[in-house]
């Protein structure tokens, strides 16, 4: 009898442990605090990386299913400056590597690949104890509790499994997204419809920049950033819509404003996602029958890797354990050496380009263009 595996956290990353364990036979049931799979919104467009998201989905044996949701066209990636020029285009020819889609989309059809009891909605975690050889008990918001053999913890920035193997906390970078929408942009807010294009654009500047996707059909989602404390932000009321959104345009004054409407046209109230990481080389000692995964391992400020990288740690614990039925100690070990020198790697040399680099005084448009024509060569 295979050891049956306790997942916390129906994200992207626990999801796809949970496929691949699935595939190979292997009993698991994941815990979510959210009610339902449509609780909330699952956020915007992901781009699945040919060298980790696509790895982890290739193991669930769900390629089909992930290139039906694939939305065309939105690899093309705008540089523009602060008048609106286009500085750079780079079309998307469908041979980029890094196809677009929904993330609420992706998490569907993990959701759907699972028997229909895997997911056990409603069960938020409170907390978690050892009880000694392998064992622990995960205790839930309304009392109720779980013991298990082999517990991981998918619960993301703030998992309550990690304190089991790390005193680390995650600890604010210096930076936010102010986040919006504009709906119907095509026809309602067609002079930024047509700077953003057809994919994405980025509009950089030393200590702010706003960043614009094209989602299905004709929304736009904006993530606009800005390098400054916590307090700063804590002094704008994000319950007045308008009067947040007006203090926001005012750190792009002088912008072009078919790239301040992103700010102040929005259809939505602007949301603030301020930035946390843990410590770039997160590690922590073995211990028996618990691990992490994703963000709950190695959260870092937001860089294009980190969907990618849960999906892959997901994949990547599957196949351990797969592999070692007998042996789950070995399995953890393997895993957690893999995933902390991928995770590293990640902050150190994907340059972690939108956001870290953000008080730099090369963050703007050309240096930028300089960066990718150089990567290109």
């Amino acid at each position: 009898m295979r050891t049956p595996v306790t997942i916390i956290g129906a994200g992207l990353g626990g999801l796809t442990l949970a496929r691949v364990l699935h595939v190979h036979g292997i009993p698991i049931t994941v815990y979510e605090a959210e009610s339902s799979p449509t609780a909330r919104t699952q956020g915007g467009m992901l781009d699945i990386h040919d060298y980790n998201g696509q790895l982890a989905l290739k193991a669930t044996g769900l390629m089909d299913e992930f290139h039906a949701i694939v939305i065309e066209g939105r690899q093309a990636m705008r540089l523009v400056e602060q008048d609106g020029t286009v500085l750079h285009e780079m079309a998307d020819d469908g041979t980029g590597g890094r196809p677009e889609v929904q993330r609420g989309e992706l998490r569907r059809i993990l959701l759907d690949s699972l028997p229909a009891d895997t997911v056990r909605w409603g069960h938020k975690v409170s907390g978690a104890r050892a009880l000694g050889e392998g064992r622990h008990e995960v205790t839930f918001a309304d009392g109720g509790t779980v013991v298990t053999r082999l517990l991981v913890g998918a619960d993301g920035a703030w998992s309550r499994v990690r304190p089991l193997l790390s005193d680390a906390t995650p600890e604010y970078v210096g930076t936010s997204f102010v986040e919006t929408y504009l709906f119907d942009a095509d026809t309602r807010h067609t002079g930024t419809a047509k700077t953003v294009g057809g994919g994405s654009m980025i509009a950089p500047s030393p200590g702010k920049e706003i960043f614009a996707h094209r989602e299905s059909g004709d929304t736009l989602h904006a993530y606009v950033a800005l390098s400054r404390p916590r307090d700063w932000f804590a002094a704008i009321d994000f319950t007045d819509a308008s009067a947040t959104a007006a203090r926001i345009a005012r750190e792009f004054d002088g912008w072009a404003p078919e790239l301040t409407a992103l700010i102040t046209d929005a259809d939505t109230a602007p949301v603030l996602r301020p930035h946390y990481a843990l410590p770039a080389e997160h590690r922590w000692a073995r211990v028996p029958g618990v691990t992490l995964l994703g963000d709950a391992a190695h959260l870092a400020a937001p860089n294009g890797e980190g969907a990618n990288l849960a999906m892959l740690d997901g994949a990547e614990l599957g196949r351990a354990l797969a592999a070692s039925p007998e042996d789950i100690e070995a399995a953890l070990a393997e895993h957690e050496q893999a995933m902390f020198a991928r995770s590293t790697e990640a902050v150190t040399f994907e340059g972690t380009e939108v956001v870290q680099g953000i008080d730099s005084e090369d963050n703007t448009p050309r240096a930028m263009l300089k960066m990718i024509t150089e990567q290109a060569q």
